[in-house]
């Protein structure tokens, strides 16, 4: 569990008993990991917004499918109402799903149901995907819609070299690694400075 104050329990708490009524009916997260679903998901996500510089506005979360991470930072910041989170899903019924629990919190979130590669660059100023795409394609995502200065954050698994090895022959970016709390063998990837090699 993290730490937070009562009424952000309360709100994590809606959220994930949404995630696991919804995952019977759309696959939002895999089944086999609903009783893990602290661990596995919300502070897995919630060590994203730990990363965070303080003073961010605007935060994207592309490919949001259940709000992972989007959702559970939208719910860490709430008491700051200056932020928005932005969830970028192009399925409609996981964009339905977002919407309900958006309203079921009380967060300040948007859905916005597009595609990543042709929807109006966002200028964010931090940018998530978690188990979306490989950081080669991820690259051109945050390329277009993170601001100057923007910093981008992609939890990876066992092969992130790897997939930072092939990235490097298309992209130049800044990257600093930082070990998973949740995963024993993933890293989050905090990149920044993207450009085309």
């Amino acid at each position: 569990m993290i730490d937070v104050s009562r009424e952000t329990q309360e709100r994590l708490d809606i959220y994930a008993n949404l995630l696991t009524t919804w995952t019977k009916k759309i696959n939002l997260i895999s089944a086999s990991s609903v009783p893990d679903i602290w661990t596995r998901h919300i502070s897995d996500s919630a060590q994203l917004y730990q990363l965070a510089p303080k003073d961010w506005r605007v935060w994207a979360d592309l490919g949001s499918g259940g709000g992972l991470p989007g959702l559970v930072i939208a719910i860490l910041g709430v008491e700051c109402p200056t932020r928005e989170v932005v969830l970028v899903e192009s399925d409609a019924r996981k964009s339905a799903f977002l919407r309900t629990a958006i309203r079921e919190t009380g967060v300040n979130a948007r859905v916005v149901q597009s595609r990543i590669e042709i929807l109006a660059p966002l200028a964010a100023d931090v940018l998530s995907a978690r188990a979306l795409a490989s950081l080669t394609d991820l690259l051109a995502y945050t390329q277009r819609h993170l601001s100057a200065g923007g910093v981008a954050f992609f939890p990876k698994g066992q092969k992130a070299q790897l997939e930072l090895d092939e990235a490097l022959e298309r992209w130049t970016f800044a990257c600093e690694k930082h070990p998973s709390k949740t995963d024993a063998s993933g890293v989050i990837l905090s990149i920044g400075d993207v450009k085309r090699a």
